[in-house]
């Protein structure tokens, strides 16, 4: 018999700690996973899910006045922001009685409660000690803002998922996805939005075509973007009034201010340094490309040691520390072309390598497309889609693929897996379009950039 209660312990009960509990317990081990809010983790409770639930429910504010150019009648029906926070929140409890269920069924063992690391093999949570042979952490991430003067009265994206009351006027500090994608959101909702940036752009780290493709859009849409400024402070006024000082523009008066501008790995006050777990300036949990940890039987995955930080990776990696602990064959997740989207308004999808850091591995060809969407010739939305192939030009390769526009994740998506598969830019060409659709021009761009 092990001496030990347990042979998995997961702290964290997101998507990669469901995942990994999940499929370790169908091996036959014995597991529990600790969660200290909501099962499912930020993705389904506070994230990718309810955000997504909210980008459709803005998208209606467009449908209904691009309609008019299809022969509907111009009609402007109420919003109700407290319907739409009401029903979203009826589906989180539906997918999280699923997460429930689905760990139930395989037998683990789900504790609620804040874990804290006692030793390498132990776990102290709700006041007794659990022990195990293996502990994964899967604590995932958490939104961070700067100590500036008032700062105590901003919300994240957490608190804008539940606001009581659409604001007339946002202040949203940051130019990362998480903040355009609300930027889409509230603007597409009636709010006056103002996005803050300390650069000049939006989407640091992605395509520079996508970048101004959306500034542009935003701008258009109505999102005022103050670019190139810092915060200084946060000044309350009132019960529901906050003036925003800045250090290169005049003071700025709104409902609410959101912070999006960046998120930590969720390590605080888990034991992790007691134990003497390895971790980086950043704070993220310091692993090998097996999820392995400087103490042998401690693993990590997901957004905790700050990799690659999206669902998909994470279920991927939870996936390979199953198959390396429990089945004993050492698997590393392949984190090479993971595709991504932004749920702007419109959105941008993307994989593989920009054009930036293509060129800095050697030569290549880029070809661009810009068009208006075949539905807007009748909708009259100035809305403009731009794709991307950024191609090898020894190899034909195509190393990128980039879109901005609307369907660009499904679109991405499919083409992810040429790009996954190594296909050349001959071999996109070779392929067959399917007419009309916007897709069909990753498959006829032949004109180099």
């Amino acid at each position: 018999m092990s001496e030990y209660e347990d042979d998995l312990i997961s702290i964290g009960a997101g998507s990669g700690g469901v995942r990994a509990s999940r499929m370790a317990a169908t091996t036959g081990a014995h597991v529990a996973v600790i969660e200290s809010m909501r099962t499912g983790g930020t993705c389904v409770m506070r994230g990718c899910v309810p955000k997504k639930l909210l980008v459709y429910g803005a998208h209606f504010a467009h449908d209904f006045e691009d309609a008019v150019g299809f022969g509907w009648a111009d009609s402007k029906p109420n919003f109700d922001w407290a319907k739409l926070i009401a029903t979203k929140n009826e589906e989180l409890n539906r997918l999280e009685g699923i997460y429930h269920s689905l760990l139930k069924n395989a037998g683990v063992v789900e504790i609620q409660g804040k874990g804290r690391m006692v030793d390498p093999h132990s776990v102290e949570v709700n006041g007794r000690t659990i022990t195990a042979e293996t502990i994964l952490i899967a604590t995932g991430g958490w939104p961070t803002m700067p100590g500036i003067p008032g700062i105590e009265h901003a919300i994240t994206s957490n608190e804008a998922l539940e606001l009581l009351e659409l604001p007339k006027r946002i202040a949203i500090v940051g130019g990362g996805y998480i903040a355009v994608e609300f930027a889409g959101i509230f603007n597409a909702l009636g709010s006056q939005v103002y996005e803050i940036i300390r650069s000049e752009k939006v989407l640091r780290g992605f395509d520079e075509s996508m970048r101004d493709g959306l500034q542009d859009e935003l701008t258009k849409n109505g999102v005022q973007i103050l670019s190139d400024v810092n915060v200084k402070s946060i000044i309350k006024k009132g019960t529901s009034r906050f003036t925003v000082e800045f250090d290169k523009h005049a003071p700025l008066d709104v409902d609410v201010v959101m912070y999006a501008t960046g998120r930590a790995p969720n390590t605080n006050g888990i034991g992790l340094e007691e134990v003497g777990i390895e971790m980086n300036s950043r704070g993220a949990v310091v692993v090998d490309k097996y999820s392995q940890t400087n103490i042998e039987n401690i693993y990590a995955i997901g957004d905790v040691t700050d990799r690659i930080n999206l669902t998909p990776v994470a279920l991927a990696e939870g996936m390979a520390f199953v198959n390396t602990v429990f089945h004993g064959i050492p698997t590393a997740a392949d984190r090479e072309n993971v595709a991504s989207a932004v749920f702007s308004q419109p959105p941008i999808a993307t994989v593989g390598l920009t054009e930036t850091e293509a060129a800095a591995l050697g030569p290549i060809d880029v070809y661009e497309s810009r068009f208006r969407n075949m539905k807007h010739s009748l909708s009259g939305r100035d809305e403009m889609s731009i794709m991307k192939l950024v191609v090898d030009q020894e190899t034909d390769r195509v190393l990128g693929c980039h879109m901005i526009g609307s369907d660009s994740p499904e679109i991405i998506q499919g083409i992810a897996i040429a790009v996954k598969c190594g296909a050349t830019k001959a071999q996109f060409d070779s392929t067959i379009g399917i007419h009309p659709t916007a897709a069909e021009e990753f498959v006829t761009m032949r004109e180099k950039k």
